[in-house]
């Protein structure tokens, strides 16, 4: 934690803004809090939690290089924050509590404006969800949609390059390649070096929390007010819904799914006994499905859409409750395959012993076997796509393709305040290539409508199950299986053009 500023010995009910960060931390599993600080005057709290060496740090490239020893101390996930934030503890939930304990940062989006960004704010472009580009005061961002709030974590498969980054940026200091820099920017510029190095860095998205830097005493006491006006129980309750979530999912579930979450909240249920109350649903689904009347149709296709329902909370109840574990991931993943498998048995069974199609009734089951086979080939291009990923971010060690170097073409000019130079003298960040269809993609994303059509033509779980509902209870399941062979190929296509477009740009 650093804090060289004045700022971070603020006056605030809990003490100083230092004390009341550190004992947020203490919600979480932190196990040691580094207070790196210019002067030996910050001590060991009565709980053995600030931790410094008596002589201070004394200077910025000391404070970079403390960060890089910690880094190589460490086996677990480290976190650098600004000891002059004022933030929910919620906010800072979103980065420390997140069950991937990998890297991300706390970042304002502004969609639609907010908050400008300064030398407190210092911007960012998100794209998909992680950090693309990041600003200092030596780099600007093209295209910047959203703000850095000075809070950054950095998983245990990231602390190699945490560490060489702030080596790295603590040798620019000492030899003045950075200008005239304090404290101040130290978590901007680990960021900034991260990113740069290739480093995928996760959204910690604030949405409408708070989690700010403050200069002075005036700011500070603005920071807590409006800490203290949010209804945090309700934007952690909304912040439980995804954003990014299918069409069907977003409009039909998720519009209400809330008061579900709310209500199993209220009856201390797991996410793991959701789940399971949602493939039980689908069994009975696909039990009414098997009788082949119309009526057994109709209650098979609502129990479905609840069954569906209940998939969807499950994941909203974890992010409410912060009750992540492996094993529930495990079993939402592998739940969603076995109730749709089951419900395609029930279909083909119930058309079956329904007498439809007269003595060809039985022509039902290689439909419902090729659309299995569709399917799962679709959940293998996925996760080979996502293995791929995975491969080329472990094969990174050479800056990304923006070849951006961290420092600036030009040096600043010696009366810059604050080592923030003017002028020509900044790059830019995030220039660098990319291909026509990942250009392509993006330009479909900045419009709502080609956005929507695009989630909905790769077919998604929630556009499946919407599809087998209706289809089954105004038709039979030989339509069913016809229309998700039919959709689902064109999916398939869809999605392998896509990624092979990608894989080669």
């Amino acid at each position: 934690m650093f804090a060289t500023t004045a700022a971070a010995r603020l006056r605030c009910p809990d003490g100083t803004l230092l004390d009341r960060l550190t004992g947020q931390l203490s919600a979480f599993q932190v196990r040691e809090v580094h207070v790196v600080a210019r002067a030996g005057d910050v001590v060991r709290a009565t709980d053995g939690s600030y931790l410094i060496g008596s002589d201070g740090s004394q200077g910025i490239s000391d404070d970079l290089r403390r960060v890089a020893r910690v880094a190589r101390g460490a086996d677990g996930p480290v976190a650098v924050l600004a000891g002059d934030l004022v933030a929910h503890t919620e906010a800072l939930a979103g980065l420390l509590d997140h069950p991937a304990r990998g890297t991300g940062a706390v970042v304002a989006c502004s969609p639609a404006g907010g908050d400008e960004p300064g030398p407190l704010r210092p911007p960012v472009r998100v794209e998909g969800g992680r950090v693309a580009a990041a600003g200092t005061f030596l780099h600007r961002v093209r295209s910047a949609n959203g703000t850095f709030r000075g809070a950054l974590q950095v998983g245990e498969a990231d602390l190699g390059d945490l560490a060489e980054t702030a080596e790295r940026l603590a040798e620019l200091a000492e030899a003045g390649r950075l200008g005239p820099v304090d404290g101040i920017e130290a978590g901007d510029l680990l960021l900034a070096g991260l990113v740069r190095a290739g480093v995928p860095v996760r959204v910690a998205e604030l949405g409408r929390l708070h989690c700010d830097r403050v200069a002075g005493q005036i700011a500070a006491d603005a920071a807590l007010a409006r800490v203290a006006e949010v209804d945090v129980n309700r934007v952690w309750l909304d912040a439980a819904v995804k954003t990014d979530d299918g069409f069907f999912a977003t409009y039909f579930v998720s519009s209400w799914s809330r008061h579900l979450v709310a209500l199993a909240a209220r009856l201390r249920l797991t996410p793991n006994a959701v789940t399971g109350i949602s493939v039980g649903l689908a069994v009975l689904a696909a039990v009414w499905f098997s009788a082949g009347t119309r009526a057994a149709m109709v209650a098979g296709a609502v129990l479905l859409y609840l069954s569906f329902v209940l998939d969807c909370v499950d994941g909203q109840l974890a992010r409410y409750t912060r009750a992540f574990s492996p094993l529930g991931s495990w079993l939402d993943a592998t739940s969603d395959r076995v109730k749709e498998y089951t419900v395609y048995a029930g279909l083909a069974f119930g058309y079956t012993a329904s007498g439809a199609g007269g003595a060809e009734g039985w022509g039902v089951w290689p439909l419902a076997v090729a659309a299995l086979i569709l399917q799962a080939l679709r959940h293998m291009i996925d996760f080979s796509y996502a293995d791929a990923g995975r491969a080329r971010a472990a094969r990174r060690g050479a800056p990304t393709g923006t070849g951006v170097p961290m420092v600036p073409a030009q040096a600043p000019p010696p009366g810059a305040t604050g080592g923030r130079p003017a002028g020509t003298g900044l790059r830019s960040s995030g220039e660098g290539e990319t291909g026509a269809v990942v250009r392509l993609s993006r330009r479909l994303e900045q419009d709502s409508l080609t956005r929507w059509l695009k989630k909905i033509v790769i077919l998604p779980i929630g556009e499946r199950m919407a599809l087998i509902a209706v289809t089954a209870a105004v038709a039979d399941a030989k339509t069913t299986f016809a229309a998700l062979l039919g959709w689902g190929g064109l999916a398939a296509l869809y999605t392998l053009a896509g990624r092979t477009g990608r894989s080669l740009a």
